[in-house]
């Protein structure tokens, strides 16, 4: 096969009047002439120029928007405005053709709502190439983190008899017919029958066995497929999506929340360092986007100096109780602006809650900790009750600009006593966690651990409004397209 260059090296070089091959996608072609062609290596087009009188004119007819073709010819400095070169085409192949009628993307703007339902061919716009390229390079950072720091990356089951959040909301995993479902003499499903012998689902959350493995490894992560079956149809909110989630023995609250901000402060400024042309374009989307809303609604902050400004600050630490005041005493919950008023202690605290800390009050990252027992997961660590008799436990969540809740995390609970009690509060079956609760029977240690929701930390570094806009194909309530 012809070895091709990539245009994102060509558009770089000056090894003017060499030969060269290049295949791509037509973005344009104008007046027989000029192709504007991309390879995907970067968002940038190089122009191919044709002398149309030396070709076939069954040819030029095929060179349409989204056909895929190989030119080959010299590079030279362009005389056009915009670029530094361009490639004098000697000779032109259609590889694969695209009917202009038919093929969906053409050279003007399209709507996001558009492209979701063309979701197979979104990736060939600049803005969706930008946004898949920062998420490849946020995956590799992630990894990078975890493995500079000696931790060791496991792979956890995506298929699970255990409920990890207690929530319930659970994709059933069967093979069992529907037409025909065994039944035991109670009228009930017979999972026996079913192909692992009972219920199983897919996964909330690879915590719980993250948390096995940390009790031998001393500190380890996942990075996998998650699901949740949740009836949500909100711009945040997905039903398969990518969670990491690191797990450290011996560590307490503190080492957490550090571990947290390290990673977020070390991922965003590999995307700056390492995605500056992706960036740059989504800047300016977004200012563009902004110009078209009311002043009282525009951004305060541009996409880059959003990124900037959590690296330069340290992320602000306060408990749950010292929100609360906060929030009670806040203007929109005195003028009833808030759409859930904070009128007590205990009150689950909503996106408009956490975005009011972050982005009007601290205006930088918060972190809160120790939430009431009562809202929070039955492996969260028990602290002292407070001079108020109040239960709160050991939970942290980190709170960004735009985004609300970025991270959720504890220090675990450790004591077997303390757990087993929850349990029964919360009517979790002892019986079916007890390899969980094993690690606490043998050499149980103090340790830690968060999640952060992967599209959501994509969502806050490419500045996009809707997480099914940062995951190649979104599966969502009445959605499993593609």
């Amino acid at each position: 096969m012809i070895k091709r260059q990539q245009i994102k090296d060509l558009l770089k070089s000056t090894a003017f009047d060499t030969e060269v091959t290049v295949m791509g996608w037509v973005r344009t072609f104008r007046n027989n002439q000029f192709i504007a062609l991309n390879d995907g290596s970067c968002m940038g087009n190089i122009q191919v120029v044709l002398d149309f009188n030396n070709l076939p004119e069954e040819l030029l007819k095929r060179i349409t928007t989204g056909a895929a073709i190989s030119a080959t010819g010299k590079l030279v400095e362009s005389l056009g405005k915009g670029q530094s070169v361009e490639i004098k085409a000697t000779s032109v192949e259609i590889l694969g053709d695209s009917d202009p009628e038919k093929f969906p993307l053409q050279p003007k703007k399209h709507s996001l709502e558009f492209l979701r339902e063309i979701a197979h061919l979104r990736f060939r716009t600049n803005t969706f190439n930008a946004v898949f390229k920062v998420r490849h390079a946020l995956a590799f950072a992630i990894h990078q983190f975890y493995n500079e720091r000696g931790f060791v990356y496991m792979h956890t089951p995506v298929i699970t008899a255990s409920d990890a959040e207690g929530a319930g909301e659970m994709f059933k995993v069967t093979t069992l017919d529907f037409d025909n479902t065994p039944r035991t003499a109670d009228g009930k499903v017979d999972f026996s029958e079913d192909f692992f012998a009972r219920a199983t689902n897919l996964t909330v959350s690879g915590q719980l066995e993250g948390e096995l493995a940390a009790m031998a490894f001393g500190q380890i992560y996942t990075f996998g497929p998650t699901f949740r079956a949740e009836n949500s149809n909100t711009t945040r909110h997905l039903a398969e999506f990518w969670m990491i989630e690191p797990e450290v023995a011996f560590a307490d609250l503190e080492d957490n929340m550090q571990l947290a901000e390290d990673m977020m402060k070390y991922v965003i400024k590999y995307a700056l360092d390492n995605c500056k042309d992706e960036l740059e374009f989504l800047n300016t989307r977004l200012a563009e986007e902004d110009k078209q809303k009311p002043q009282n609604e525009r951004s305060e902050f541009t996409l880059l100096e959003k990124l900037d400004f959590c690296l330069t600050n340290d992320f602000e630490r306060l408990t749950y109780t010292e929100a609360i005041r906060i929030l009670k005493s806040s203007k929109p919950n005195q003028k009833k602006q808030f759409k859930y008023l904070i009128d007590e202690w205990g009150a689950d605290l909503q996106s408009e809650h956490e975005r009011y800390l972050v982005e009007k009050h601290f205006k930088k990252p918060v972190i809160l900790t120790d939430y009431p027992a009562d809202i929070k997961s039955f492996y969260m660590r028990q602290n002292e009750p407070d001079a108020e008799g109040r239960q709160t436990v050991a939970a942290m969540d980190i709170l960004f600009p735009g985004i609300g809740e970025m991270i959720g995390g504890s220090q675990r609970e450790e004591r077997l006593d303390r757990l087993t009690k929850r349990m029964e509060e919360m009517n979790i079956p002892q019986d079916e966690l007890w390899w969980y609760l094993d690690t606490r029977r043998f050499g149980s240690a103090p340790h830690a651990g968060f999640g952060l929701g992967f599209e959501r930390l994509v969502l806050f570094v490419t500045g996009m409004t809707n997480i099914r806009d940062v995951i190649a194909f979104p599966r969502f309530p009445k959605n499993a397209e593609f």
